[in-house]
């Protein structure tokens, strides 16, 4: 029984998210009793399409067209879910898999589960767990459609490797004019620095930093770990930092292995956002602020004067 699963691309070349959608199908395929078979759109070189054979993709169909839209990669999935015969269709976290996936459910009359954190418990019937309520609950769901289609919740599966070997084949068929028609006039990328969505350690820090002159210590502390930078949505709102930066209900769901929240009271927004985190440590002159009872480990005291001293700390300890 075939997964096909979508490998979204970044200029031509793969991320962690990626990676980890093509290992979450080859542990589909293998509970279901089946292979993997890999959609790829855009200018991807013949290494990078081999490459996914690495996380268990037994074939790699690939299609031209770099600048396809939600639509559009509804369009071209739906055409290789017919070829193959497809049971079973993935998706990663991103935004442009959750904005082509329930558009693809449209077409194929598909039971659609979001969210996904784990292989499925049963295949018949087919029962996933799946993040609800923010991410503040799980709930089991059954899809019983005939074919079933899940978006994978960023950083919950892992990248883990299923090394076999990928035969890589032009995809026969393309986007419609119509499904297509939506145009995206300006991209703005950020650039030298960690992609949110797919990082491991993240450094955060709200209107407890007082003001934008003090957020260089964040950056350092950020440096030192190796980790991506984000802040609080008032923050943001106020001009401090950038948009793109902001976590929580409203703003970018993360889930890293360690989450450091330095100056965020911990408004339920912001927690419904950074929930699925593994570890959280919070540094708060309050020792009453709500993030605290998220907290498994806290530090109470003033950010200006614990953030700089955690910095030399991790800096010494690195050698």
């Amino acid at each position: 029984m075939s997964v096909l699963v979508f490998a979204e691309n970044w200029d031509g070349n793969f991320k962690k998210s990626t990676f980890e959608s093509v290992a979450y199908a080859a542990g589909l395929a293998q509970a279901a009793g089946g292979s993997v078979t890999a959609v790829v759109i855009g200018n991807v070189s013949a290494d990078n399409l081999s490459s996914l054979g690495t996380y268990g993709a037994t074939k790699v169909v690939h299609y031209d067209g770099a600048d396809v839209n939600h639509q559009g990669v509804a369009s071209i999935v739906a055409q290789a879910v017919q070829a193959a015969g497809a049971k079973y269709v993935v998706f990663n976290g991103t935004w442009k898999s959750k904005g082509a996936a329930p558009r693809l459910a449209i077409k194929l009359n598909a039971a659609i589960a979001t969210e996904v954190v784990e292989l499925p418990s049963s295949t018949a019937p087919f029962t996933v767990k799946k993040k609800t309520f923010s991410g503040k609950a799980f709930a089991h769901v059954e899809l019983s459609s005939d074919v079933k289609i899940i978006v994978l919740s960023t950083n919950s599966y892992g990248v883990k490797e299923n090394a076999v070997t990928a035969a890589v084949e032009k995809g026969s068929g393309s986007a419609t004019e119509k499904d297509n028609s939506l145009q995206h006039v300006e991209y703005q990328k950020t650039s030298g620095k960690i992609n949110l969505t797919e990082a491991e350690l993240v450094v955060s820090a709200g209107r407890g930093m007082k003001g934008p002159e003090n957020w260089g210590m964040v950056e350092q502390l950020a440096e030192a770990l190796g980790a991506a930078t984000a802040c609080s949505k008032p923050v943001a709102d106020i001009g401090w930092r950038p948009h793109h930066e902001h976590v929580g209900q409203t703003g970018i769901a993360v889930a890293p292995n360690l989450y450091i929240a330095i100056g965020i009271s911990g408004a339920i927004q912001h927690l419904a956002g950074i929930s699925s985190s593994k570890k959280i440590v919070v540094i708060n002159t309050d020792p009453e602020a709500p993030f605290f009872k998220a907290a498994d480990y806290g530090i109470v005291g003033d950010a200006l004067q614990v953030v700089p001293k955690l910095t030399e700390a991790i800096k010494k300890l690195k050698g």
